[in-house]
C-alpha cells in the first residue's frame, strides 16, 4: 500500500490464547508464548506475537525504515528515534497496555514489519490504540490482521471503547478504521486531525 496504514497515540509518542503470569498476577488476555501464523493477501506467511523488551533492536530497526510520512503519521510529526521511545514501546505494563509485532524473515534476518498497540485510560474502560505497518508491506491486509488481535483482547479486557487520533490526510488509515466498524469524526480541538471510535 502506497498510502499508510498507521494510527497514533496521543499518551505514548487463532491458535492460541490464553493467560500469563507477571508479577505473580494474572494478566487478562495476555499469553507471552501467544502466536499466530497468518497469511496475507499475496500468500506470504508472517507470524504475530506479543511485543518483549527484548525486541527493542527490533522495534527500533522498524522504525527508522519508516519513510517519512509513515513515522509522521503515526507520531502526528516527526520525531526521534531514541533509547527512551524504544523502551517505551517495548518494555509495556501488560495490565494496562497491549502490542502485538508481526514478524517476517527476510534472507535470514528476522524483521518486524508491522506492529499495533493499545493504552488503556483511567478506569479501564477507554484505550487509545496505533497500528502501523513498513512502507513495503502495506497494502497487504496486515494491517487488518493486527488490529483484529488488539481488538479481540481488548473485548477481553471489558475495554468498552477503542480510540484513534490520526491526520485528517491519512486516508489509507480512515479506510482500515471504517473496515473494522470505527466511527470517525473531526477533533474540534485539532481540526487536522480526525478521532475514530470502536464501541466494543
Amino acid at each position: 500500500m502506497t498510502t499508510i496504514d498507521s494510527s497514533t497515540m496521543h499518551t505514548k509518542p487463532r491458535e492460541t490464547t490464553g493467560v500469563a503470569q507477571m508479577s505473580n498476577e494474572s494478566v487478562m488476555g495476555f499469553d507471552p508464548t501467544a502466536h499466530w501464523h497468518e497469511t496475507l493477501r499475496d500468500g506470504t506467511r508472517i507470524l504475530i506475537r506479543p511485543i518483549r523488551k527484548e525486541d527493542a533492536m527490533l522495534e527500533r530497526a522498524f522504525l527508522e525504515r519508516l519513510s517519512p510520512e509513515s513515522r509522521s503519521y503515526r507520531f502526528l510529526g516527526q520525531i526521534q528515534v531514541n533509547d527512551d521511545l524504544i523502551r517505551r514501546m517495548t518494555d509495556l505494563d501488560y495490565e494496562r497496555d497491549m502490542a502485538f509485532i508481526a514478524l517476517r524473515h527476510d534472507s535470514g534476518e528476522k524483521k518486524e514489519i508491522g506492529v499495533s498497540r493499545f493504552c488503556t485510560g483511567d478506569g479501564g474502560e477507554n484505550c487509545e490504540c496505533a497500528v502501523t505497518i513498513s512502507d513495503e508491506w502495506q497494502g497487504k491486509g496486515l494491517g487488518k490482521l493486527l488490529m483484529r488481535h488488539l481488538i479481540e483482547v481488548a473485548r477481553q479486557r471489558g475495554i468498552k471503547r477503542m480510540v484513534s487520533i490520526d491526520m485528517a490526510g491519512n486516508v489509507a488509515m480512515h479506510r482500515l478504521a471504517e473496515s473494522l466498524g470505527f466511527h470517525r469524526k473531526v477533533n474540534l480541538d485539532y481540526p487536522s486531525e480526525v478521532i475514530h471510535t470502536l464501541d466494543l
